[in-house]
């Protein structure tokens, strides 16, 4: 027989030495897949389990038969977890344990959160460098439940930043027009400037002409009507060399608010009087204008050359409007000039450049350009063009402009004359080309560094315009009950109007005219006042309201004209703004409801009573003034006081039945429904009649 082999001799089992478990097989004993430990130190190699052939053809290794749901959620077939991974879930609760000291240890970091006027949940858990679920989480325990996208307030956005320990600094929306407007300028940087002189008085005064003459021009002979319709700014360079930069507005009752503008960016007003016509309502306006600017006037008397020209009546007349030329002991500059024969035009502008230089103005020619819009349009080759007055610093072509709610790139400037600028400098007028759209006339522009700047600057006055007229289209809405209120008495009757003209403060002027024409039956409606050409979407928005369009130096397309004829809109075509305002007034009249009028007939005086059977009390009557017609209407007087208000039933004179009897003759009369009736009583009658409002 072979020799048996020899056993290995066990090796003793060092402390260092790791001895590998097996994971126990579903019915052993735990004990079982144990090694035993002998007394000399050696451990024992572990029972092994009777080894079960496997079936043929089948891995040994793979789990036998099938498993079926039953078996999976009783866990009878449940795999045991290997030593691997427990290893892993025992690290990982370590280094957690780790994380959780190296936090404790740490110091907390309080941030500076900026918040808005409005934030959404996202931006900032952006900004407090949070989870967003956390900040989500922290907002439900406000009583609030938002979304991740949802917009937050900045009194609660301020609550949950606190919640989570750091500090809040609350800035506005407008703080993006934060230092829009430059520092202020220092003494040695500034230099002299033209002055701004603006030509104010009543409307055909001849400011216009006089300033023709001082530029050797005709402007007038280009205005409607000869009116000026918007405000023209040139500059007159003198044979001396000095230069005054001139402002022309309208004088008609409607351009006030353009008059206001004028006032309001110039140095010098000069005050134009007809020296025949005297101190005129928007004379004095101009001079109201004028003292709320804090600006000098100089007073310019016109047309001296007529023969019934009285320049000592237009002075005494201005003393009670508390403007007291020199001649009459005051510090008021006044001039007596002819714009027709140009006569006292030099001593005007003497007067103009002494005043000038008793201002001393100056401005700094070398920072950022600042100044105001002086007038807008849209033209139809060149798009939206803005006449704008530099005041400080000099404007560039090529430099990028915010004026209101638009802005642009400067492509073209362009002088009084029409002359192509590279630059303008401190009280400069100048047409600018290149602008998104017509911007407000009277806002101020400002020269910004980018046009990312420009585009958030617009865009936050765009929207706050937006807010402005949705809250005021809530106003005119009004409450509920007021709703009903109107419903109850029948619709409003109101006249509809959409107002293009060709220049901004012409459309302004308009709208002011015909919101005056309102009616308290009768409301009247802008619904857009705007310039440049009539579109068909004008037409659209017209047809919509039932709105009369009313259109102001401007035409339609032909698109919008075949549009107009095709839906029966009314296009209303004005060069002169006295034409507009009246036909509106008739329009507002037309729908107002004609008023009741009273008209008188006679009195009648009682001289006796008569009872009689299935009649009743007749009254036995003298006409002593005027007529007594059956059917009119009748009051009684007693002692000159009203006790009754009538009809008459029956006027007879004697027998007969009479329509109307005459002052002298003695009539019968009874009244409908009232009896009292005494002896020297009056019978006043009178009739109804309905007239236009």
């Amino acid at each position: 027989p072979a020799p048996a082999a020899a056993t290995p001799a066990a090796t003793p089992a060092t402390p260092t030495e790791t001895l590998r478990l097996r994971p126990t097989r579903p019915g052993e004993d735990e004990d079982e897949a144990r090694p035993v430990r002998r007394p000399g130190g050696t451990a024992a190699p572990p029972r092994k389990p009777p080894v079960v052939a496997p079936k043929k053809g089948l891995d040994p290794h793979r789990r036998p038969g099938r498993i079926d749901v039953q078996a999976a959620i009783e866990g009878e077939d449940e795999r045991t977890r290997s030593l691997a991974s427990v290893r892993r879930q025992r690290e990982r609760e370590r280094r957690q344990a780790e994380l959780e000291l190296l936090r404790s240890d740490q110091v907390k970091v309080v941030r500076d959160v900026i918040l808005p006027d409005t934030i959404t949940v996202q931006e900032l858990a952006n900004r407090m460098a949070a989870r967003a679920p956390e900040v989500i989480k922290a907002l439900m325990k406000l009583g609030v439940m938002a979304a991740i996208t949802q917009t937050l307030d900045a009194d609660t956005a301020e609550l949950v930043v606190q919640e989570f320990g750091h500090r809040v600094r609350r800035v506005s929306e407008s703080d993006v027009e934060l230092g829009l407007e430059g520092s202020a300028d220092a003494d040695a940087d500034l230099t002299p400037r033209p002055p701004v002189v603006t030509i104010m008085g009543h409307v055909d005064h001849g400011k216009t002409s006089l300033l023709d003459a001082l530029r050797a021009t005709d402007v007038a002979g280009g205005e409607a009507g000869g009116i000026t319709q918007h405000i023209g700014a040139y500059q007159v360079t003198l044979p001396s060399g000095a230069q005054i930069t001139f402002l022309d507005t309208p004088g008609h009752e409607a351009f006030t608010a353009m008059r206001a503008r004028g006032a309001g960016v110039t140095d010098i007003v000069v005050l134009v009087v007809a020296a025949d016509d005297g101190v005129m309502p928007q004379t004095i306006e101009a001079i109201r204008h004028a003292k709320a600017a804090n600006a000098p006037i100089i007073v310019a008397i016109n047309k001296s050359d007529k023969p019934d020209a009285n320049p000592a009546r237009v002075r005494q007349e201005l003393l009670s409007h508390e403007i007291v030329v020199e001649e009459m002991g005051g510090e008021t500059q006044d001039v007596e000039v002819s714009a027709l024969k140009k006569t006292g035009l030099d001593k005007l502008e003497e007067a103009i450049l002494l005043q000038a230089e008793i201002l001393d103005l100056k401005a700094n020619r070398t920072r950022t350009a600042e100044g105001s819009v002086i007038e807008s349009r849209l033209d139809r080759g060149r798009g939206p063009v803005a006449t704008v007055l530099v005041q400080k610093g000099t404007l560039r072509q090529g430099e990028i402009i915010v004026a209101g709610d638009q802005w642009g790139r400067v492509r073209a400037m362009l002088d009084d004359r029409g002359q192509p600028l590279k630059e303008a400098g401190p009280s400069t007028p100048v047409e600018i080309l290149g602008l998104s759209g017509a911007p407000p006339a009277g806002e101020p522009f400002v020269v910004v560094e980018n046009e990312s700047r420009a585009r958030e600057i617009t865009e936050f006055r765009e929207r706050k315009l937006r807010e402005k007229a949705a809250a005021g289209t809530a106003a005119a809405r009004g409450t509920l009950d007021q709703m009903l209120a109107r419903i109850a008495a029948g619709e409003q009757k109101e006249v509809a109007i959409l107002i293009k003209a060709d220049v901004q403060g012409s459309a302004e002027a308009i709208q002011a005219t015909v919101l005056k024409l309102e009616h308290e039956e009768v409301k009247v409606r802008v619904l857009l006042a705007g310039v440049g050409q009539i579109t068909e979407s004008d037409v659209q928005l017209a047809k919509a309201s039932h709105a009369v369009i009313v259109a102001f130096n401007v035409r339609a397309t032909s698109q919008a004209r075949e549009m107009a004829t095709r839906d029966g809109v009314d296009i209303r075509y004005y060069s002169i703004i006295y034409e507009v305002s009246d036909d509106i007034e008739k329009l507002v009249r037309g729908k107002v409801a004609p008023k009741a009028r009273e008209k008188f007939l006679g009195y009648a005086e009682i001289r006796k009573v008569f009872e009689i059977t299935k009649v009743g009390k007749v009254a036995g009557c003298m006409v002593t003034d005027g007529l007594v017609k059956r059917g009119a209407g009748v009051r009684l007087l007693r002692d000159n006081v009203v006790i009754h208000q009538g009809e008459l039933t029956q006027l007879k004179r004697f027998k007969d039945d009479v329509r109307e009897v005459a002052r002298g003759y003695e009539c019968g009369l009874s009244f409908a429904n009232f009896n009292d009736l005494r002896e020297g009583d009056v019978v006043e009658c009178y009739e109804t009649e309905l007239v236009p409002a």
